[in-house]
């Protein structure tokens, strides 16, 4: 709590800090790496040959220290700095790479499950930087030979499914030579569950409950593939059951198996929409009834697969629009929603002295898209897309928490599509946004550079407005304005 008053001390306690990484005592050797890992936020602000620099280098030594205590305090503060670092780790990549392969051969049990997660952070920190022939050489056969040690019942799988997942969303193309064996592991993995279940469901007596989450960590690596491998992925789903089989998990009575399907199915839908398209007269009436915000992440992943399942539908989309959409205004109206329908899916950490960061738990945080801050209003304004006479009419019921919620979203691809349906159904039915028309104005005036034709689209419905009312009356009405957004609006739109 304290961290502005420390500011001015750390140029000394860093250094000093460091230093003390190589104490020959393993107590201080661990706890100086918690110390810094604390401070990793500030450490990333500095030039990085000052501070990143010696203290990666030096966390990288530790991760192959003698005692298994200090490995684990490294291995999980390395963690930490790479989360905050993100990019900047590229110039090191293959270095970090080398220690974090080398101690593959080093580490026991339990060390090893930590050296997955400081594996995946890092996937997750530099993205589609790794997805280099050296770095994919050096990576890729440890990992590969962890998966092919491991059998079907282990749970040390979990860790390994989750760090894959974010290696093959971070190495996209770069992961198709390894992806066969492991997507058809995932498929084997689901299946097995699946039977188990309703064995156990008919004969509880005679057969015990599966562990459901072999599971969710297999459809989660499964969601990794889709998104890293793109339209790739569609050779492997013609040629496996997944659709079956997902039409059942998106039945399970186990929110977390829901959550876990819905974003699976937003990442095919994507990836290759020819395979889902047959199953929507299925899947549509389940994901309606999931629209449910009692389990948040459930609704959240439920709601992003609808929207991105109206993006490939188009007109299509119109038998099914009533189904979901009563939710979705609802959802979108009520009180106190957070103002991302989104959990906090970070790893806690207990900020008691020297607790290093914790082994993931084993159902892995929800892979969920982490653009959207509130999937509902980018869902309707989707569905107002590709179906505005069906939702126009209700513009009025949501359009100013629309607003609300998606002026705080910066721009991107999401909100360009839900925008872009707003400004339709604005046009179908303009009575429904003239008495919250302020709201509107501040959620266009929330753009930075939207694409020209949308700018257009904006600047026809606010020329609108304002011929429609007279200049004397926009005057009064855009008194009300705060100074910002007038400045705004007259600089990108004239009016």
């Amino acid at each position: 709590g304290c961290m502005q008053g420390m500011v001015p001390y750390l140029p000394e306690l860093i250094p000093h800090l460091i230093q003390c990484l190589s104490d020959k005592k393993a107590l201080v050797r661990s706890i100086a790496c918690w110390t810094l890992s604390r401070y990793a936020h500030w450490v990333v602000s500095q030039p990085p040959d000052m501070y990143l620099k010696p203290l990666m280098t030096e966390l990288l030594k530790r991760i192959l220290d003698s005692n298994k205590r200090v490995q684990e305090a490294a291995c999980s503060a390395f963690a930490t700095l790479e989360e905050e670092a993100c990019t900047e780790l590229v110039p090191y990549l293959s270095f970090i790479l080398d220690t974090l392969v080398f101690a593959f051969g080093k580490y026991q049990h339990k060390n090893l499950l930590i050296l997955y997660d400081a594996i995946g952070t890092l996937a997750d920190s530099v993205g589609h930087h790794l997805n280099q022939p050296e770095y994919i050489q050096k990576l890729m056969p440890p990992l590969i030979q962890k998966w092919n040690e491991l059998k079907d019942e282990d749970k040390d799988l979990f860790p390994l499914l989750e760090c894959l997942s974010s290696v093959a969303t971070a190495l996209q193309s770069g992961f198709l030579p390894y992806c066969e064996p492991v997507y058809q592991r995932c498929v084997t993995l689901v299946q097995k569950t699946l039977a188990q279940a309703m064995m156990y469901n008919q004969h509880p007596e005679q057969y015990e409950a599966p562990d459901k989450d072999f599971m969710i960590v297999a459809l989660d690596l499964l969601s990794g593939l889709a998104e890293g491998l793109g339209c790739h992925v569609e050779q492997l789903v013609a040629r496996s059951n997944i659709m079956t089989l997902l039409f059942q998990c998106m039945q399970d009575t186990m929110p977390e198996v829901r959550q876990s399907s819905f974003a699976l199915l937003g990442d095919l839908t994507k990836a290759c929409f020819v395979h889902v398209k047959p199953c929507i007269a299925e899947f549509m009436p389940i994901l309606g009834t999931n629209l449910n915000p009692e389990f948040i992440s459930v609704c959240n992943n439920a709601t992003w697969a609808i929207g991105e399942i109206c993006m490939q539908m188009g007109a299509e989309m119109q038998p099914y629009v009533q189904m979901v959409l009563n939710n979705l205004v609802e959802i979108i109206n009520r009180p106190n929603t957070p103002k991302t329908l989104l959990e906090n899916t970070g790893k806690d950490v207990e900020v008691s002295g020297g607790t290093v960061r914790p082994v993931p738990p084993s159902p892995p945080p929800q892979n969920q898209p982490s653009s959207l801050p509130l999937p509902p209003a980018i869902t309707i304004g989707r569905l107002g897309f590709v179906c505005p006479q069906e939702v126009a009419p209700m513009l009025q019921q949501f359009i100013r928490p629309w607003c609300t919620s998606l002026r705080n979203i910066r721009d991107n691809e999401e909100k360009d599509s839900a925008f872009r349906g707003i400004c339709v159904m604005i046009g179908v039915n303009p009575g429904g946004v003239v008495q919250d028309f302020i709201f509107f104005c501040d959620a266009v005036a929330s753009w930075v550079s939207p694409k020209d034709d949308l700018r257009d689209m904006f600047y026809k419905i606010l020329h609108g407005f304002k011929d429609q009312v007279g200049e004397e009356n926009w005057q009064q009405f855009s008194e009300q304005f705060p100074p910002l957004l007038k400045d705004r609006l007259a600089a990108f739109y004239g009016v």
